[in-house]
């Protein structure tokens, strides 16, 4: 009876991290493409900053 019990909650902390890594993947997708749609966007931030830094 022991064993069966055992085996049950080794199984969830399992199913747990699967769940946690698929909600880990879900995001950095989202952060992709966000990135994705923002690109010009942080382009034209950096190559500000770049020209701000650059001595005159």
């Amino acid at each position: 009876m022991d064993y069966v019990r055992f085996n049950v909650l080794k199984n969830e902390e399992g199913q747990g991290l699967v769940e946690y890594a698929l909600i880990i993947v879900l995001v950095a997708i989202v952060v992709a493409a966000a990135l994705g749609l923002m690109e010009e966007q942080i382009t034209a931030i950096f190559a500000n900053i770049t020209t701000k830094l650059t001595p005159p």
